[in-house]
């Protein structure tokens, strides 16, 4: 089944104003696939200008790194799935491992945001993944597994559909390491084997799945061949006009 092929860029807390802008216009310039959705997650100071400055490009779309779990409240320095989708906002990581190590974020809290974003009518990004440690021990599938099950279970098929997945190594984030196209491949077909088990074929088959372990302008060729590759989630890359065009271009 032919998946929706995606790159997303994860600009992680970079660029200033004006810096964020001229990266969004250089974007909008380069020539990127048409089959390729292409999504700018910025920090959410710069989601609705950017957002603007892409709105009519038809690769490029605009996307969070983050939102709380609840709805509205007393949670001061927090963003809302409601503020982000009034400024147009389509798309929002969830689970990313540096806010499951810094933040402490749980279970039970990505579960309430990924339904919070589906009630908005947007789309989750949703990470998963193994550190080295549990690597090391040969654990990693049924670690990650154990994550798909906890978090993403309680959708219903329709729903689950409406999911992006990412797997991260996380040891192969800003250490100079990445898992081999082999390494990649295995974790992936991995993934989709537990929704498989749990919504069929027919729907596991639809999933988009990225990698997101530091893929760059020079091994993205050989990951996205791999065929439970459908993209990745990009880290230091994405803030390359250059490098990231080229990432896109890489299928």
């Amino acid at each position: 089944m032919k998946r929706q092929k995606i790159v997303a860029g994860n600009w992680k807390m970079n660029k200033t104003h004006e810096e964020a802008l001229s990266l969004a216009q250089t974007l909008t310039e380069k020539s990127l696939p048409s089959d390729v959705k292409v999504i700018l997650c910025t920090p959410s100071v710069f989601c609705s200008e950017v957002g603007k400055i892409v709105a009519n490009h038809p690769s490029l779309n605009i996307g969070a790194q983050n939102c709380h779990h609840e709805e509205s409240g007393a949670y001061t320095g927090e963003v809302s799935a409601a503020m982000l989708q009034s400024i147009g906002v389509q798309y929002v990581i969830v689970g990313h491992s540096e806010r499951r190590e810094y933040q402490k974020e749980t279970s039970a809290v990505l579960v309430k945001k990924i339904d919070l974003l589906q009630s908005k009518g947007m789309t989750p990004i949703y990470c998963c993944g193994e550190p080295l440690k549990i690597r090391e021990k040969g654990t990693h599938v049924r670690h990650v597994a154990k994550q798909i099950k906890d978090e993403l279970f309680h959708l219903d098929k329709d729903a689950v559909q409406n999911i992006i997945i990412a797997y991260e190594p996380i040891w192969a984030i800003g250490t100079g390491l990445t898992a081999s196209p082999e390494q990649a491949q295995e974790m992936h077909n991995e993934i989709r084997k537990v929704l498989q088990r749990k919504y069929g074929k027919r729907v596991s088959d639809k999933i988009s799945i990225l990698y997101g372990g530091s893929a760059n302008a020079a091994n993205a060729k050989t990951l996205f061949a791999q065929p439970d590759v459908d993209g990745g989630l990009i880290g230091g890359a994405s803030l390359k006009a250059d490098d990231f065009t080229t990432i896109c271009n890489s299928y």
